[in-house]
């Protein structure tokens, strides 16, 4: 399986709403929201936005055939303490798991840290997510925190597990 890791482009907000309706579907409920991702429209204007926005990026893993099958978002947080810090999401289509996109993915925004003087990636992983949390070590990131209720997904709060990655130690 081949694929490419690169900058995501508005042209991708059709491949970007597939792949995240698709992986909301799923009934382990991977993603905070249960309600879809984002229309076309919205993931399009988020993506020119953010094209205009130094402090955030998304990164896509497009297949041979041109469909997306990976999306990593991050974003800087503004607080002036804690501008070291950028918060980070991701996603791979259930089909393309265990290839490697994911690893590609957190490689691509290790990069983007480095880039933007970013020390520290944080996520939040859903503690029952184990192949999630699985790469997350294996990639070097550690376990910072528990969060209980954390995340309302319908009718229930569900936990979330925060995980961070010093940029500086590699």
């Amino acid at each position: 399986m081949s694929y490419v890791v690169r900058p995501a482009d508005p042209a991708d907000a059709q491949g970007l709403s597939v792949l995240g309706d698709a992986v909301a579907a799923e009934p382990e409920g991977w993603l905070a929201t249960n309600n879809g991702w984002r229309t076309v429209g919205d993931e399009r204007r988020y993506l020119r936005a953010i094209r205009r926005y130094p402090h955030a990026g998304v990164f896509v893993a497009e297949a041979e055939d041109g469909s997306i099958v990976g999306r990593l978002s991050l974003a800087r947080d503004q607080h002036p303490a804690s501008r070291h810090v950028a918060d980070l999401g991701l996603m791979v289509a259930q089909s393309h798991r265990r290839m490697g996109i994911g690893r590609a993915l957190l490689a691509a925004a290790v990069e983007w840290a480095r880039a933007n003087d970013v020390r520290k990636l944080e996520l939040h992983v859903f503690p029952y997510n184990t192949a999630a949390i699985a790469l997350y070590e294996e990639f070097g990131f550690e376990h910072e925190g528990y969060r209980k209720q954390h995340y309302r997904r319908g009718d229930e709060f569900v936990d979330a597990i925060l995980m961070a990655y010093d940029v500086t130690a590699t």
